[in-house]
């Protein structure tokens, strides 16, 4: 008896260990991850975390207006800070506001893209489209840069953030960049489909 509960126990221990089993997804975003103009709690990444349930960690390190090269010299500290499993890199358009060389923007997004796999962790690139009032050759360029990343570093991409709200005005603030708290959730179903079978690898690893 003592022995069938010996292994009962242990069967119990091992199968709640598979099922608690938590991944720690870090992202590394700009203002439009970060929740800018937003309430508290309202911002994707926010929505995020609840949706990926009690189980898994989401670390939002996005800071306001930061640019891919902010997101190189913070990355290895968050990466050590955090161990993240996967890390979403939503960086770049405030590269393109600013009229940043692209090349310049790419060489950081894909030496991110480095550093996370060194660090064992898995990336997923969120693209961003820019406005043609940039410039219809700039703004192709810019799309492009994002592609063209993802299928050089096989990492997984999400091609444009805004996708599902771009062409909705009342959707964004008045500054027209930023979405508004009730344009939120589509931001998250934007890259929730891309998010779930990596989550999915992550766990069975």
């Amino acid at each position: 008896m003592r022995v069938f509960l010996s292994w009962w126990m242990l069967g119990a221990s091992l199968l709640l260990a598979q099922n608690s089993y938590g991944a720690t997804i870090l992202v590394m975003g700009d203002s439009l991850s970060a929740g800018y103009g937003l309430p508290k709690d309202t911002g994707w990444v926010d929505l995020l975390a609840r949706k990926a349930g009690a189980r898994h960690t989401v670390i939002n390190a996005s800071v306001s207006g930061e640019t891919s090269a902010g997101g190189v010299a913070r990355l290895p500290q968050a990466l050590a800070k955090h161990q993240p499993d996967i890390v979403l890199l939503e960086l770049g358009a405030n590269d393109a506001l600013r009229g940043l060389p692209l090349q310049a923007t790419q060489n950081n997004l894909q030496r991110m893209i480095e550093q996370i796999a060194q660090a064992g962790a898995k990336t997923v690139l969120i693209g961003i489209q820019i406005p043609p009032n940039y410039g219809r050759q700039y703004q192709q360029k810019f799309s492009q840069m994002y592609q063209e990343l993802a299928s050089l570093e096989k990492v997984p991409f999400v091609p444009f953030l805004l996708a599902k709200v771009a062409n909705r005005k009342d959707l964004f603030q008045p500054d027209g960049l930023h979405p508004v708290a009730k344009a939120q959730p589509l931001l998250l179903d934007t890259v929730w489909p891309v998010l779930r079978p990596v989550l999915k690898t992550v766990k069975d690893k």
